[in-house]
């Protein structure tokens, strides 16, 4: 599962502001239409995760700053994804706003031990939430996640009013940046999930496909997450953030076939070349259904920075779902289309193997709007 738009503000996000890079990598290129475009789409075929290439134009040097869009930061090799709630109270509120408006000190202060590491944290905020920590206008799409019941599925919709989205290429920074954190928010929250991520060889999830393939690159991406101010002023320079966690059924993937397992996917799992697309009213694969496709016939990205997460000795095999969009319907049409199918009934067989175990909505603002919250 993965995804990206811009506007002129940065997000809100504690990071160290770098390029995204892709690994060594070779290109696989294929000539297809989409949507009935006539220009080639380029598939990356990633072969290693070494840093060398940078996809997202005008970030010069690696420093700490406040930011919601993922560009900033870039695949890292490691994150955590932390999931609260805080407390009735005004002075839990409060405590939350003087916490969120000196993150950009915190980053600063954790990523001064090695700012090659590139430390960053994404900060959402739920709709239950936002009226009480920031006072302002509530952005237009913003509302909790909706839960989806399919013929055998269901993408459950789980509590949350606040997402830190840390990451870095060391795993220490981003202990030390979440004991720093949650020391300073103290009481005024409760713990609702945290899962630790890792990158997983070229870029693949457990079930060994690369994933984050359709991403968007370079300038596409921040016109793909970020809200522009003529779309919602009130939001502008925010980004709509979704997560999921799922487990894997590890063993009855492997019974699975290669062929079965990419026919599933929608791509091939040694090259990542994708498929053909099923003929209309059959079952489409995860790539197929992942694709969303508006009535003018324009596709409309998400930027997705999905991990692995996961013990093989307590039997948890797992993917942390996290999709960046400027438009939080996208990514409720796609995790429709996967639970219910399209044509309905013929759901993403992907689930057969992958339950959700959690659902919720954020919104990640701009930087400038974190740093007023204490004033």
């Amino acid at each position: 599962m993965q995804r990206l738009i811009r506007t002129g503000q940065r997000p809100l996000s504690t990071q160290v502001q770098r390029p995204i890079y892709r690994a060594r990598c070779f290109r696989l290129i294929r000539f297809h239409k989409r949507s009935g475009a006539e220009s080639p789409t380029q598939e990356l075929g990633i072969r290693n995760f070494h840093i060398n290439r940078p996809q997202y134009l005008g970030v010069s040097s690696p420093r700490a700053a406040m930011a919601t869009s993922p560009t900033d930061v870039g695949l890292t090799k490691s994150a955590t994804f932390l999931v609260l709630t805080v407390g009735d109270d005004a002075s839990a509120a409060q405590q939350v706003r003087s916490t969120l408006s000196s993150l950009d000190d915190l980053a600063k202060n954790v990523a001064s031990r090695d700012p090659s590491a590139h430390l960053g944290c994404t900060v959402g905020i739920g709709a239950d939430a936002w009226d009480k920590i920031t006072g302002a206008r509530r952005p237009a799409e913003l509302r909790p996640f909706k839960a989806i019941s399919g013929t055998k599925h269901q993408a459950p919709s789980t509590p949350g009013d606040l997402l830190f989205h840390i990451r870095a290429d060391r795993r220490d920074l981003c202990f030390e940046f979440e004991r720093q954190l949650m020391d300073n928010l103290g009481s005024a929250v409760t713990l609702v999930d945290t899962t630790v991520g890792f990158r997983y060889f070229d870029l693949r999830d457990l079930l060994g496909f690369v994933d984050g393939t359709a991403n968007p690159i370079g300038p596409a991406i921040p016109q793909t997450i970020t809200v522009a101010e003529q779309d919602d002023q009130a939001a502008a320079g925010g980004t709509y953030v979704v997560v999921q966690k799922y487990l894997h059924d590890m063993g009855k993937w492997r019974a699975a076939s290669t062929t079965d397992q990419e026919s599933i996917v929608g791509r091939t799992k040694l090259d990542n070349i994708e498929l053909d697309d099923a003929p209309p009213g059959k079952q489409k694969s995860h790539k197929e259904l992942a694709t969303i496709v508006d009535a003018d016939g324009n596709e409309h990205d998400i930027f997705r920075d999905n991990m692995p997460f996961g013990s093989p000795a307590s039997g948890e095999y797992g993917t942390y779902f996290i999709g960046y969009s400027r438009n939080l319907w996208v990514i409720e049409k796609m995790l429709e289309r996967m639970f219910v199918g399209e044509p309905p009934g013929l759901h993403d067989r992907i689930l057969d193997f992958s339950r959700a175990v959690t659902g919720t909505v954020f919104f990640a603002p701009a930087n400038s709007l974190l740093q007023s919250l204490e004033s």
